[in-house]
């Protein structure tokens, strides 16, 4: 047995068998219609890559509100759920499994990406000191105001109305994403949420929100077609807690409750800090999440494998490897050379950069 054998050994995940280890993580990549549709060439793209054990799709807004980037997708809609419907069919036709993360930024967003020049939304007003990509190319967030109960029972709404459009778009699950500083962690970490009412607060009372939309979403989908990201060391868009510890030890808790198919874990950004630190806050953290664990951040095949032989992870999802080798499981398994990612071409743009990276043995990546 080599060493990364254990990356193709099949393994049960909620209600799916996947076939592999090795998982397509979500790829914001910006060349969806100004409408939050996506275009023909992603059905190519995530076709390309179907042989990933599951794919979870590029952060997928739920309602115009929850958009923060230009050109990505939605699915608040029925041309959205049409375009995507041609996507999971190509996945499906290639024999893929592939999930809708559901997405709101929060405040990680722009006047001139919001309807009517609408402010964005999160759980405080607290600016984001951070950038987002709009027309002009990057600017810094604009100042958001904090939802009031009643706009977060609404949005919660938004979340289950998301995922009935999924699941008309015929994908196999939905990821909830409470990872990256968007809004859901917006509510979970005091760095931001200074809220006093019942969103406020204690650690419970933050993970309030994050529950309720777990709830709302499992009236569309069983359980075991529901999986949640988390980001615990808080290391994008401005986010932190005073105490993430005791804070995601509860929120783990919380998610086991809902015998949900996995968490998948963002473990490390590339440029972090206190890598040791945070190794062993993870370690900790893993222990109180008893079901399907997805790691993510930084690994190459070798390490994978040692999740996954040591027990730290149950499967690993790639980004980058993903995004420049629609057949990475197979030159996983070879041991053969990676393409290299070409960064000029990861946000916008046309099939360069997108759907022409080339097989192994092919001089192209039209297959």
């Amino acid at each position: 047995m080599t060493k990364t054998q254990i990356l193709f050994d099949p393994v049960q995940m909620g209600i799916h068998s996947l076939p592999n280890r090795v998982l397509m993580a979500p790829l914001t990549r910006n060349r969806a219609g100004a409408d939050g549709v996506p275009k023909d060439m992603a059905q190519t793209y995530y076709a390309q890559r179907a042989s990933a054990g599951l794919i979870v799709s590029e952060a997928t807004q739920i309602s115009a509100m929850g958009k923060g980037y230009l050109d990505t997708p939605g699915i608040y809609n029925e041309a959205q759920a049409e375009a995507w419907h041609k996507i999971t069919d190509a996945v499906h036709a290639k024999g893929g499994r592939i999930f809708c993360q559901l997405w709101h930024v929060g405040r990680i967003s722009h006047t001139s990406l919001l309807p009517d020049g609408a402010g964005p939304v999160s759980s405080s007003d607290r600016a984001a000191h951070t950038q987002t990509f709009t027309a002009e190319g990057f600017e810094d967030c604009s100042k958001p105001r904090a939802l009031s109960v009643e706009e977060i029972a609404r949005t919660v709404q938004d979340y289950r109305s998301a995922a009935e459009w999924a699941r008309k778009a015929n994908f196999d699950g939905i990821e909830v994403h409470g990872a990256n500083g968007y809004l859901l962690d917006q509510f979970l970490q005091d760095g931001v949420n200074d809220r006093t009412d019942d969103y406020g607060g204690a650690a419970k009372s933050r993970m309030r929100f994050l529950d309720e939309v777990l709830d709302a979403v499992k009236l569309v989908w069983p359980s075991s077609r529901v999986g949640v990201r988390l980001s615990p060391l808080g290391q994008a868009n401005d986010i932190s807690d005073s105490d993430p510890e005791a804070l995601f030890g509860a929120v783990y808790k919380m998610l086991s409750g809902h015998n949900l198919a996995y968490l998948h874990v963002v473990e490390s950004f590339p440029g972090s800090k206190d890598v040791e630190d945070g190794k062993a806050l993870l370690g900790r953290l893993r222990k109180e999440w008893g079901g399907f664990y997805i790691a993510n951040g930084g690994y190459d095949a070798q390490s994978a494998a040692a999740a996954i032989g040591e027990g730290a992870s149950d499967a690993v999802a790639f980004g980058r490897p993903f995004l420049a080798n629609p057949d990475l499981p197979e030159r996983f398994r070879l041991g053969a050379t990676l393409n290299t990612p070409d960064q000029d071409t990861f946000y916008g743009g046309d099939e360069h950069g997108y759907t022409d990276y080339p097989f192994l043995g092919a001089k192209d990546g039209a297959q």
